[in-house]
């Protein structure tokens, strides 16, 4: 496997930061995961925009130009022979010594990852996902805004280690005031009536860029589609339930809290977003 590293494209073995990077001493650093669908980086564009305002709400200076990034992005997923996959997108601080200082950091670094990913087994694709309620809040918006992709995952990774512990592959996180901000790696909607819900990016949801693409699957459908404040209630009654994310993709969830949702099967809406979705990914992005 190549990897990208600060410009030089290097065996999977050779590809390391150093232990005085502060994206491993503190989490600080952005990135995006993007995905490659028959030899289309998905949304690639979007993907870059959302990694330059996540930086600069972090006051991080990026080494590199959209279009430099891009010609990365799809040179990495070129020189390891792929036509579908995932990307891991990482800039850090850089290296600095042992203080918080992010100025003493003197260069960002940049390194990008091709490879494949598959999150969930094709069952529940089929049949729906069973996910429970985790005690670990999701962080403050107003101590982190939710629509900086940081490096600094904990919150997320407490709440994945809690879902495992109910015996869940996922988990509903709650804000502080215990409405739905989202899951542990992914976004969230219901459909009731007919009506397609999602938690809004001020009650902790990620802007994430499969989310965006529900919204405009939904104008293109003539479904109704709004953003909500949703308790847990709002989903054990839901007709519909489904997760997104670009990992995840667009996965239908059957039970919450040992509550089953709708039929406990995927549903007519899900199924047609889901169709619709599966469209757009062959043709919306950069060819690389």
């Amino acid at each position: 496997m190549k990897i990208y590293l600060d410009g030089k494209f290097v065996d999977e073995a050779d590809a390391k930061v150093s232990v005085f990077d502060h994206g491993l001493l503190y989490g600080d650093g952005v990135f995006e995961g993007i995905r490659l669908y028959g030899g289309n980086v998905f949304r690639l564009d979007e993907h870059l925009e959302r990694l330059e305002y996540s930086a600069k709400a972090i006051m991080l200076d990026l080494p590199l130009t959209r279009s430099q990034l891009s010609e990365a992005t799809c040179e990495t997923c070129r020189l390891n022979g792929l036509t579908d996959g995932y990307i891991r997108l990482v800039v850090t601080r850089g290296v600095g010594d042992l203080g918080l200082a992010p100025w003493l950091c003197a260069k960002p670094s940049v390194f990008i990852i091709a490879s494949k990913i598959s999150l969930y087994p094709q069952e529940h694709y089929d049949n729906g996902l069973a996910i429970v309620t985790v005690p670990t809040r999701r962080i403050n918006p107003s101590a982190l805004p939710p629509t900086i992709k940081s490096l600094n995952y904990l919150n997320n990774i407490l709440g994945k280690i809690e879902a495992k512990q109910f015996g869940a592959l996922e988990a509903i996180m709650l804000n502080d005031q215990g409405y739905v901000a989202e899951c542990t790696a992914d976004n969230i909607f219901t459909v009731h009536k007919g009506e397609i819900v999602t938690p809004a990016a001020s009650q902790g949801a990620l802007k994430g860029i499969t989310r965006g693409t529900i919204f405009d699957i939904a104008r293109e459908l003539g479904l109704t589609i709004r953003e909500a404040d949703m308790t847990r209630y709002d989903v054990w009654v839901a007709d519909e339930c489904f997760l997104t994310g670009s990992g995840a993709e667009v996965i239908p969830v059957s039970k919450l809290d040992g509550r089953v949702i709708g039929t406990g099967k995927p549903g007519p809406v899900t199924q047609k977003v889901l169709a619709a979705f599966r469209r757009r990914v062959l043709v919306e992005g950069t060819r690389i």
